[in-house]
């Protein structure tokens, strides 16, 4: 998800507390139950509306008071390792669901299940608390999830004869590829897509052909790179490089980095995760006509439930008070403040439902919401290894893949012999 590959600006939104603040505490003299929330919030209007949802609950919960630390979102899983190891973890942890299985295996995060009431388990899918559940036990609350959408120019579509899909009726990936041909004209590329941090997107979009990458059994996890791995990657490589449809230059490039290409008519179309509308509507010239279409079809939609992630810290001396401040921060109203401040998908139901009715499916949202649905959990998410494997091993390969400096089977031999390293370590 974002929150690995964003962040320089994360520090700069707003002064708090430390990372490093000590777990929770109560005054000696009978005072309130102090506890810590980490928090890589680090949009403008999400950092607001996290504040707000803390100033909110210390207003209505005297005996219980939250404290909030910002942290660098590209950091947090190497922070929270040395805070762990120091015993200096947060009472409240917000992170990810591809990242807290191995703090969860490690026994560093405790077992929500008998801490969240019924009404807050009923409102979130259970492909979605799937990637959040370990070993039976469930280790963070999802609050909000992204996609993988293309955005599209809709006048340089429509000069090109191409007709948009709908819901019902998504593209599938041999639609997308063909649009992108007949896009492609001049100095304009059918597509482009950033994928200088490519490992989650592909790993997401993979899941389209079936393509896990990983198989467990028991306490075994292996890396398998078969056809199904190779479907998504062949076929971007080869808009690259035969049908000349994907510009070459944008795969080394970050989302961000690729918008105003998209802007200037560079790029007919672009994959981006869908949290990009915020970008697209501050930073888009007056006039031009964008817009988000539904996720992309292979064998299916689906595409990987990785959820932004509340988890109370097994350090903490006050885990009921941890859990009942997750369910405030996630119930409807401040989860749909929340989603639309970051542009996400909120997990529950209420919340997704009171975004559509605020925002009128506007802008995109109606596509948010229907890509929700395709969202469930993903192999990777279940492999304590990934975090380690994704920045080590899997980004540089990817990156030269994508650059034509190694070919499709010389890239599986990377994946593997990397995990073997990884995984044994």
């Amino acid at each position: 998800m974002r929150l690995k590959s964003v962040a320089a600006l994360a520090i700069a939104m707003t002064v708090l507390l430390p990372a490093t603040a000590c777990s929770s505490s109560s005054d000696e003299s009978g005072g309130p139950v102090k506890l810590t929330f980490s928090t890589y919030a680090w949009q403008k209007d999400t950092v607001a509306a996290t504040k707000d949802i803390v100033a909110s609950w210390n207003a209505s919960h005297p005996d219980v008071q939250v404290q909030m630390a910002q942290v660098d979102a590209d950091s947090v899983h190497d922070k929270l390792v040395t805070q762990f190891n120091g015993g200096g973890a947060p009472d409240i942890i917000h992170d990810e669901s591809a990242d807290i299985g191995g703090f969860a295996e490690q026994g560093y995060l405790a077992d929500l299940s008998p801490l969240l009431s019924a009404n807050t388990k009923s409102q979130v899918s259970q492909g979605v608390w799937d990637s959040v559940t370990f070993d039976g036990k469930v280790y963070g609350m999802p609050t909000l999830m992204q996609s993988y959408n293309v955005f599209v120019n809709t006048d340089l579509l429509a000069k090109a004869g191409v007709s948009l899909p709908t819901g019902d009726q998504p593209w599938t990936w041999d639609d997308f590829q063909a649009a992108a041909k007949k896009t492609t004209s001049g100095s304009t590329f059918g597509s482009g897509w950033g994928l200088k941090s490519p490992v989650s997107a592909i790993m997401s979009l993979s899941m389209n052909f079936n393509g896990s990458f990983f198989t467990t059994n028991g306490d075994k996890t292996e890396l398998q790179f078969g056809d199904a791995e190779k479907q998504l990657l062949a076929r971007t490589h080869a808009m690259i490089y035969d049908d000349k449809s994907l510009a070459p230059a944008s795969t080394s490039m970050a989302t961000g980095d690729v918008l105003p290409g998209f802007f200037g008519g560079k790029y007919a179309m672009i994959i981006a995760g869908n949290y990009n509308v915020q970008q697209i509507m501050e930073q888009a010239p007056k006039g031009f006509a964008w817009k988000m279409l539904p996720p992309l079809k292979g064998q299916s939609t689906s595409q990987a439930a990785n959820p932004q992630t509340l988890s109370v810290a097994s350090q903490s001396k006050h885990q009921k008070e941890a859990a009942q401040f997750i369910e405030y921060y996630a119930n409807a109203e401040n989860l749909a403040k929340l989603a639309q401040g970051d542009r996400l998908i909120p997990t529950t139901n209420d919340a997704a439902q009171a975004v559509l009715a605020q925002t009128k499916g506007e802008n995109g949202w109606d596509t948010m919401i229907l890509s929700g649905k395709s969202l469930a959990v993903a192999p990777f998410q279940k492999a304590e290894a990934y975090p380690q494997w994704k920045s080590q091993i899997a980004t540089p390969a990817f990156q030269q893949f994508f650059a034509n400096k190694i070919s499709i089977d010389e890239l599986g031999s990377q994946l593997k012999s990397g995990w073997q390293t990884v995984s044994t370590r």
